[in-house]
């Protein structure tokens, strides 16, 4: 009774009909509910339980509530717009919710023509007569749920109410995040309905496009976020608006930074920010975002996002533990992938780590959706990264992705293991590996894996593969999926054939062509392969053969067979003799028939004659005919003239052939080319066509048929006329066309050529010389020593503390406290280098150093004033590392956001460049060639950095206001070395920089005072320079004002003239007066490099500059600078020169004498590494130049070697290479060699 009671609406109750009375519990009567919700004098908590009961009620009995309430569309009205009102004057957000659940359950249950119109009609005027959107929250949400219950309203709406779109966009600029939030939900909801979409369209164009992203980058709660988020996926499901969101975030091809002008949100941007948060939501949200943009045209969008460094991201992602975040980071990497710039940026470099991790990961997951798309991603990556940057520099990177492959290609799931197998494929590649030895075990495990795999998958019969009877189709569709299967599989082995030879050619046993395991090696002979390819390879392949005509994979097995015969030749009889009793000749011969008639191109042809060839040769090389000398015989072997012996002997191979006469008719016709067109053909395809003939035609035939003997004729007279007299001539058509077999069989068909024959035989065996004679036989801390000592306790009691002092500096603790913790741990690490805690603090670096990018944008340096500090403490950390250490993941990682930090700065901000600088150097020199290869790449794709640096290099001949010194020989030594590893290893350049040569040539001319590092560093440039021949792909030399027409005798020499040539001469022997090691060692270096130049183009000038008498001054000054002062290294590279160039006035042969003695006499234990490597070159010149005309005095010279030589293996070890002097990184050996 007392529920009733609460539910009736006693003064008026009795005034309803009975039939509002509901006879289900709860009793509610309607009328009741009518009168009781507008009236002012009823409390909320009992209207909200009314209501409450009301909605239970329509849930739980609608076909008796909605019955009574369609009876009279008045009352249907009036209650919608009674509960609308109600809506509208409530504070109460529980209570509002409830009437907007009511007011859909309405609209969609009644199914009145009155009802929605009635209620978009309420909201409509609701928001018109609003002064402001403070209060439209509740009618906001009220349309977003309503078109999501009734879509087809979302026409209506951009139809009727066109004028309701302003409001919406009001609504969006209101400081306020919840009607910002439903002012999105209701958009994505429109632009949900493609009619509706494209009515907007002009809309976003004008007024929405700009908010919407602002909004986003702005969005601070989840509920906004999650709704814009929403909208933009609808928005990216046409191709129309993400062509208007991307051209806003566009970027000029040159323009490295994504960030645009200065208050202007792009949509990689945002979606960068997404990805760095914290929210696993928001993350998988941003990677679907990129992926919707990416699908519509990976080539048109992809470089936006790749400018942005949202790789970089990505990569981060695939270490998460969310199987979906992990897969949408996939999919994202995936497309971009397609796009060339993400290889040329460097993505890859640094992310190949991550992809190998993740893949060992996600492959203990059970999940083979997230299977395949990591082993499509590393197989995208494996095939198309450029082969002049190495993916794995370490083996024991190269063991975890073997390991990977090895798991995911035995995989019971079939799409996976393709996967894998096009994976193995690219991964065996060359190009990946930096070096040999090949790790035999691990590839022998892998290529096990993957032909066992290739089996199970042969062995599945094809009538289990499709539902009920096998239909032709499906049988073709299903035997097309085992070749290509089983052509990957062999493309793999085929690059693991390859990989081995590159070995055998790159080992000391290159005699012999064989590997023996030595004792205790982890290394085992390659005789695998050929125990793998016989009863693997051999079967699958002579299975799917024998089932349809496949020339790509007969070609690869073919290769990889004739690889074998190379790889393991003390098995090739007995592997021979294995195939030959399996059939596989004859199949081999019958396929060929089956290319000559027109399903195939000479292209499979050419391994197929190799390899019969080879394989004839080692069966019947007793039978043959005409007797071969065994050098001819190896050199068949090897692969390059295989096919005389296959023709030598072909005559009794095919006599054990019978083929049916319609067969070979049907090739005669196929080779018919009599043509004028078809006498056009390649003449590789004419040899293949000819070689053919020879294997089919004329099996089982006494004499040749006609149509093949006018065919031979015609190949070998055509290929005969176009050789010329000349040796260069003939043997550039013998590697490149046909070969020499053809004319030998059609010298044995028409005697009138043979004497064209003895001259091309003789020819093969130049050929045969030829190549091998190319191959060969064979700051200090300002606290108190308390506090000092205290840090260090802390620091070796747990190294885990240092985390603390990285979490405040991400917090808001003052920054002089922050300053202080930090010179701390920088004495610290200075006075301690056995403490290693390198990788712990580059870690924490790393994710302050990417936050701050993402989050400051334009002014990353205004956000931390504590900066300077940890770039240093990063550089003093990278001083502590070893030399010739390979550079891993996060150390690309740290070069890539140094060098974007770097990209945002001026040339003024030196306390952040100084340091910075320091650390890209030392990343440089401080490692192995293959990792400053791919440093160097990493840097290179940094335009903004290239830009930096020409400005920066542009101050050194300002007056006020340059940067100080330090920073100039800096981005010099920076520059020198940018260019050297761009010009030795063809890296590509993405950006040019500028520098006026006469400005160089002047300061060198007339230095600064007290700037001898900065003449060393200008010197090392020049030197790069002329040793590239001022050819540079990333540095152009541009002239400093109008130049006068130059002399006749100067267009040699350009760019530079005489007279700057001899002005260069001057001050490069003002500067080795000096007497500075490190500056004497860089004017010898640069000298050299001049006189290389100038001989190269004018001899004589180079001997002019050589014989000028002041460098006879010059040296004797040098040389008057204490005992033995001759056998510094400096000097005696000098020597050297004069010596190489004959400068007898300068250096006579009897001062070079004097020399030699002294040298003989001194004590060669004393000198450096660097002096010894001098002598040496000095005493080799001087013999090379025929100067030693007295016995005694050669003998000098011998024993004066011999010392040298045993001297080497005790040598002394070589000094420390990498320096800090001045602040100012420098690496000796960069500056010296």
């Amino acid at each position: 009774r007392d529920e009733e009671a609460v539910l009736l609406f006693k003064r008026a109750h009795h005034r309803h009909d009975p039939r509002w009375l509901l006879p289900a519990c709860p009793r509610l009567c309607l009328a009741c509910v009518l009168e009781l919700l507008p009236e002012p004098g009823v409390s909320l908590v009992r209207k909200k339980h009314v209501l409450s009961c009301f909605r239970d009620v329509l849930l739980r009995h609608t076909s008796l509530v909605m019955p009574l309430l369609a009876q009279d569309q008045r009352v249907c009205v009036h209650f919608i717009r009674m509960l609308f009102g109600l809506l509208c004057s409530v504070e109460d957000g529980s209570m509002a919710d409830l009437c907007i659940e009511v007011l859909i359950q309405l609209t969609t249950q009644l199914k009145l023509e009155q009802t929605i119109p009635c209620l978009l009609d309420e909201c409509h005027k609701e928001l018109c007569n609003m002064p402001s959107m403070r209060g439209s929250l509740a009618t906001l949400t009220l349309l977003g749920k309503l078109v999501d219950a009734i879509p087809a309203l979302a026409d209506k709406l951009v139809m009727e109410h066109r004028d309701l779109m302003e409001h919406l966009v009001r609504g969006l600029v209101y400081p306020s995040e919840g009607v910002q939030a439903s002012v999105c939900y209701l958009y994505g909801k429109l632009y949900s309905s493609p009619t509706a979409a494209e009515v907007l369209s002009g809309h976003f164009r004008e007024k929405l496009c700009p908010l919407f992203l602002s909004t986003l980058d702005g969005a601070q709660t989840k509920e906004l976020q999650i709704n814009c988020l929403g909208l933009l996926r609808q928005l990216l499901k046409y191709d129309l608006f993400v062509s208007m969101i991307m051209n806003k975030s566009a970027l000029a091809e040159s323009a490295d930074g994504v960030e645009g002008p200065p208050g202007e949100t792009t949509l990689p941007l945002v979606l960068k920010k997404l990805l760095l948060s914290r929210d696993e939501i928001l993350q998988v949200a941003s990677a679907h975002c990129i992926t919707a943009v990416l699908v519509h045209s990976p080539a048109k969008h992809a470089p936006a996002f790749i400018h942005a460094d949202i790789p970089e991201f990505l990569f981060e992602h695939l270490s998460a533990s969310s199987e979906v975040l992990i897969w949408s980071s996939y999919n994202c990497l995936i497309l971009l992938a397609e796009e060339p710039l993400f290889f040329s940026k460097c993505h890859t470099v640094y992310g190949i780590e991550s992809v190998v991790r993740s893949l060992q990961g996600s492959l203990r997951m059970n999940n083979t959706e997230l299977h395949k798309q990591g082993m499509l991603l590393f197989a995208e990556i494996l095939t198309r990264q450029p082969e002049e940057i190495k993916l794995f520099t370490s083996s024991a990177m190269c063991r975890d992705a073997g390991r990977a492959l090895q798991q995911a290609v035995s995989s019971p799931v079939l799409e996976v293991a393709m996967e894998a197998v096009k994976a193995i494929s690219a991964f065996l590649r060359k190009d990946h590996q930096s070096a040999p030895p090949v790790q035999y075990r691990e590839l022998r495990s892998l290529l096990e894996a993957m032909l066992n795999r290739c089996a199970d998958f042969s062995q599945i019969p094809l009538s289990r593969r499709s539902l009920g009877r096998a239909s032709s189709r499906d049988l073709e569709k299903a035997i097309l999926r085992r070749g290509t299967f089983l052509l990957s599989t062999l493309e793999g082995f085929r690059n693991a054939c390859r990989l081995c030879l590159i070995q055998l050619c790159s080992s000391s046993q290159i005699t012999e062509f064989t590997f023996m395991p030595s004792s205790g090696s982890d290394r085992i002979e390659p005789l695998f392969l050929e125990e793998a390819c016989e009863p693997a390879c051999q079967e699958l392949c002579l299975r799917h053969l024998e089932q349809a005509t496949h020339p790509a994979l007969m070609e690869v097995f073919l290769s990889i067979l004739h690889s074998l015969f190379v790889i393991v030749p003390h098995m090739k009889e007995k592997f021979s003799k294995k195939l030959a009793a399996s059939s596989f000749i004859r199949l081999t011969l019958e396929l060929k028939a089956r290319f000559c008639s027109g399903l195939s191109s000479g292209k499979a042809l050419h391994p197929c004659d190799n390899w019969m060839g080879t394989s004839h040769m080692n069966l019947t090389s007793e039978r043959v005919a005409r007797p071969i000398q065994q050098h001819e015989s190896d050199y068949c072997n090897s692969g390059t003239g295989s096919s005389l012996g296959w023709f030598l002997s072909l005559w009794d191979m095919v006599q054990e052939m019978r083929l049916e006469k319609d067969r070979k008719e049907q090739v005669f016709r196929g080779l018919d080319f009599s043509g004028e067109d078809k006498r056009k053909n390649t003449q590789e395809h004419s040899w293949c066509a000819a070689h053919s003939t020879l294997a089919v035609g004329v099996a089982g035939e006494s004499k040749p048929s006609r149509l093949s003997k006018s065919w031979l004729l015609w190949v070998s007279s055509t290929w005969i006329r176009t050789a010329k007299n000349t040796s260069e001539n003939l043997l550039t058509q013998v590697s490149e066309g046909p070969d020499l077999a053809i004319s030998y069989h059609a010298t044995a068909l028409t005697p009138s050529l043979t004497p064209r024959y003895h001259a091309i035989a003789f020819l093969w065996r130049f050929v045969k010389s030829q190549a091998t004679t190319q191959l060969g036989p064979n700051t200090s801390c300002s606290f108190p020593v308390t506090s000092l000592s205290l840090c260090v306790l802390l620091l070796r009691r747990d190294l885990q503390d240092v985390r603390l002092v990285h979490n405040d500096l991400i917090s808001s603790s003052p920054v002089d406290i922050a300053r202080k913790v930090l010179i701390v741990l920088r004495t610290f690490l200075r006075r301690n280098e056995d403490v290693q805690v390198g990788g712990l603090i580059r870690g924490h670096f790393l994710l302050i150093l990417q936050h701050l990018l993402v989050e400051y944008g334009d002014s990353p340096l205004e956000a931390l004033g504590n900066l300077p500090l940890l770039l240093s403490l990063l550089s003093v950390l990278q001083l502590r590392n070893e030399s010739e250490q390979e550079l891993d993941s996060m150390a690309m990682k740290l070069l890539h956001q140094v060098s974007k930090l770097c990209g945002k700065c001026s040339p003024t901000d030196m306390d952040i460049l100084q340091p910075s600088f320091n650390f890209l150097y030392w990343s440089l020199h401080q490692t192995t060639l293959g990792s400053q290869k791919r440093a160097a790449a990493v840097l290179l794709s940094s335009t903004a950095l290239i830009k930096l640096l020409e400005k920066t290099l542009a101050l050194t001949w300002a007056g006020e206001g340059s940067p100080r010194t330090t920073l100039l020989c800096s981005a010099w030594l920076l520059t020198a070395s940018f260019s050297a590893q761009q010009h030795d290893g063809s890296l590509q350049v993405h950006q040019t920089l500028s520098v006026e040569l006469d400005q160089v040539l002047k300061a060198l001319s007339f230095p600064k005072k007290k700037a001898t590092l900065l003449s060393a560093a200008l010197l090392r440039f020049l030197r790069t320079a002329l040793q590239q021949s001022f050819s540079s792909a990333l540095v152009t030399l541009v002239p400093s004002g109008a130049r006068p027409l130059q002399a006749p005798e100067d267009t040699v020499l350009a760019p530079l003239g005489t007279s700057q040539v001899l002005s260069l001469v001057i001050g490069l022997q003002n500067l080795l007066v000096q007497k500075d090691p490190l500056l004497s060692h860089a004017c010898v270096g640069c000298l050299e490099a001049l006189l290389d130049y100038l001989h190269a183009r004018s001899p004589d000038m180079a001997q002019h500059v050589a014989s000028q008498p002041w460098n006879r001054f010059l040296l004797f000054t040098l040389l008057d600078a204490g005992e033995n002062s001759f056998l510094r290294p400096e000097i005696l590279r000098l020597m050297t020169l004069f010596v190489r160039f004959q400068s007898s006035s300068v250096f006579s042969p009897e001062e070079v004498g004097l020399v030699l003695q002294g040298a003989a006499l001194a004590d060669l234990s004393t000198l450096s590494n660097t002096a010894l490597k001098a002598l040496r070159g000095f005493l080799l010149q001087v013999q090379s130049m025929g100067l030693l005309t007295d016995h005694n005095m050669a003998q000098t010279l011998q024993a004066s070697l011999e010392g040298l030589s045993s001297r080497a293996s005790s040598a002394q070890p070589p000094l420390q290479d990498m320096l800090c002097l001045g602040g100012v990184a420098v690496s000796l050996s960069h500056i010296r060699d």
